[in-house]
Formats: C-alpha cells, structure tokens, sequence
C-alpha cells in the first residue's frame, strides 16, 4: 500500500494560525507542523539552502508558536522564581535569561527565554508544552497574589551576519547597543513592538514580538522590505544549524523526565539561593549523588543521514544502552552529528557505539559539542 498522504491530516479552527500566516503565504511554506497547538511553518526552500543562506545572509523566521505567559503582580517575582532554578534576583528589568521550568522531582518541564519587564513582571516564551495550565496550578496551591495569563504576542526571528543591518534599518542605530540577551520596546511604523538580543540559531540575531496582532503582515511586509537589500528570506527552523551549535529542542531531546544535570546544564541551577523552587531539593539530592545517565554529542559514520523522524536505537557488544535524539549531516563539517543519551559509564569522548539509523546500522562516536563555536561567540558578536 502507499504511504498515508499526510495532506489528508485534518485541519481547523482549533489550530492556531499566527498573525503571520497570511503573509507567508505569499513566499510559498512547503510545509508545516503543529506546535502549541499553533501552525508553524518549517520550510520556505530546500532545507541546506535555507542553512546556508541563514549562514551567509539574513533569514526571518515566524517563531509565534513561541506562547508566552505572563506572570505578574505583587507576588510575580516570587512565583516566577518558585517556576525556574535559575536566580532570577540576578536578571535585571529589560534583560533576558535562558531558564528551566522545574518540576518537583527536577525534571525539565520547559526551557524558555524569560523577559523582565518589570520588578514583578515576567514573561515567558515556551517550547512545545502546556507549561500555562502547570502554573495556574502551581500558583493555586502556592496560595500567591499573582496573575497568569497566556499573551496576544507573536515573536519573529530575524537571524544571520547580516541581521544587525536589518534591524539598523528598521530601528535605527540605537538597537545594535542592545547586549545579549537585553531588549528594548520599540515600534516600527506605529506598530508596537519588543526588540530582543536573541535567537535559536546560534548565529547573530534578534526576536520581534509584534504586540499588536492585528499588525502581523504589516510588520512580517516591513521586514522584508527593510532586509531586501540584504537578501533576506523566510526560512523554517535550521536543524542543522542548532544541532551544530549545541542547542536542545525540548520534546525532542529531552523533556519532562531528563534533569538539569544529565543535560549538561548545571550552571543555570542555583542551589545556594535563599528562595525556593519547585525541584530544588531533589536536584540538591541529585548534584550530591550524581547522575546515572548524560546527553553527549555524537559523530556518525557514513553518507549523508537526513534528520531522523524517530529516535535511533544506540547499542555497545549487541546492547541496546541509549537513543540518538537528533541527528543530521553538516554541510561544512561533512560529517553526520547528532546527541545521544547514554549511561555515564559510555559518556566519554571516543568511546565508540553503534546506532541503528534509518539508513542501516552506523558506527558513531562521543565528541565534544557544540561542534561548532564552542564558546557561542557568534551569537554575542
């Protein structure tokens, strides 16, 4: 029998479809996936020539399936920091962070951007997960002053060495003063917006949160004519380009079950912090321990694997011991990289295991990640 025609997968109201939808029609989605219950185009081109335009240009990507909620009122700063193990008393108003959503036994529940806006105001922008109905639930048993709702607001990301020319375009000079990870609120031909110092590329590169929604291919249009010059396009997601520079997809590479310190991510846990979080004393119990199981980064042998659909069994003397989570050719490195959860015991760079892709078995190998810019110096430039 032929393969389903996933065309014939059913549509509808109850998916979401960005304020940026309309206008991306126009420049020809070859596809799309449903993330936070929101359409979410993952293609414009081929999937290299989008990896190397993203490389060698600008690219602008519709990253509105990013939700945010809102967390605010007069205990929002204390429920904010009871959501994430990383010290927020050490993130000022206008700044960002790279935080973890911990649940009581450390597991990571989400990894979003969080923006402070104010002393008692934060917002975060999800990964693929229902983390607002966890902290409705969480403030109910808290027994907190504080109000959480999910925002009208749509991120795009303009991405790629020529970035700093198009926002310059758009904003002004001022904006190229932003440090990493800080933003600014803005508007650009009256409609408003928040411009931040950040991005899932690992190259240079800035978010747009259009607050206005009515606006969406207004904004996505002015963009485009800002960066025509510059030879922007609209791309999906690089895989590539994220795998190659360290960076993990929640619900791919790790979720709910994985911890902090399996993951490599110590450093965004701060156990000596007077305030509580959720999980803190069993990640204390867990630094104390140590871990059983880690996510290295891994080199496969052989021709070009496309991304994997599923996860590849690992196995070590005929045993399966782990699962490869990501894992695709790089069209500079030319090699196949991708991450592997492993025991501890086979973490260690070279050892050698065998991964069984869709293309046949093949011989991979621990090594260092990121495989590209390993102090992320690229995107701070």
């Amino acid at each position: 029998m032929p393969p389903f025609d996933m065309r014939l997968v059913q549509r509808g109201a109850r998916l979401r479809r960005s304020p940026f939808f309309e206008a991306e029609q126009r420049y020809g989605p070859r596809g799309y996936t449903v993330y936070n219950h929101t359409l979410f185009p993952i293609n414009f081109d081929d999937f290299e020539a989008e990896y190397w335009h993203l490389l060698e240009h600008v690219t602008l990507w519709d990253v509105a399936v990013e939700r945010n909620i809102e967390v605010t009122g007069p205990d929002g700063f204390r429920f904010a920091q009871l959501l994430t193990c990383r010290d927020l008393s050490q993130c000022a108003v206008g700044q960002g962070k790279y935080v973890l959503i911990t649940a009581p036994d450390g597991g990571i529940l989400n990894d979003p951007v969080m923006l402070r806006l104010d002393e008692d105001r934060f917002w975060f922008a999800l990964a693929d997960s229902d983390v607002l109905f966890y902290a409705k639930g969480l403030a109910a048993r808290a027994n907190m002053d504080v109000e959480i709702r999910e925002l009208d607001v749509a991120p795009l990301q303009i991405q790629g060495p020529k970035s700093k020319d198009v926002v310059r375009e758009l904003f002004g000079p001022a904006v190229l003063d932003l440090k990493y990870y800080w933003f600014t609120r803005t508007d650009v031909d009256g409609i408003p917006v928040i411009v931040t110092r950040t991005g899932w590329t690992s190259e240079v590169g800035y978010e747009v949160y259009l607050l206005d929604s009515m606006r969406g291919t207004d904004l996505w249009e002015r963009i485009m004519e800002a960066g025509r010059p510059y030879e922007i396009r609209p791309t999906g997601p690089s895989d590539i380009r994220r795998v190659e520079g360290g960076i993990f997809n929640w619900g791919a590479d790790f979720d709910y079950h994985d911890n902090p310190y399996e993951m490599g991510l110590e450093r965004l846990v701060d156990l000596e912090m007077e305030a509580d979080f959720m999980g803190k004393e069993a990640l204390r119990r867990i630094s104390q321990e140590g871990v059983s199981r880690r996510i290295v980064g891994v080199e496969l042998e052989g021709e070009p694997l496309d991304f994997n659909a599923v996860k590849w069994p690992v196995r070590i003397d005929g045993s399966e011991v782990g699962r490869i989570t990501s894992a695709l050719w790089s069209p500079r490195l030319r090699k196949n990289i991708g991450y592997a959860w492993v025991p501890v015991e086979y973490s260690g760079l070279g050892t050698g295991l065998l991964a069984e892709t869709a293309a046949g078995p093949r011989r991979a190998t621990v090594s260092r990640m990121p495989f590209v810019d390993p102090l992320k110096a690229i995107p701070r430039s």
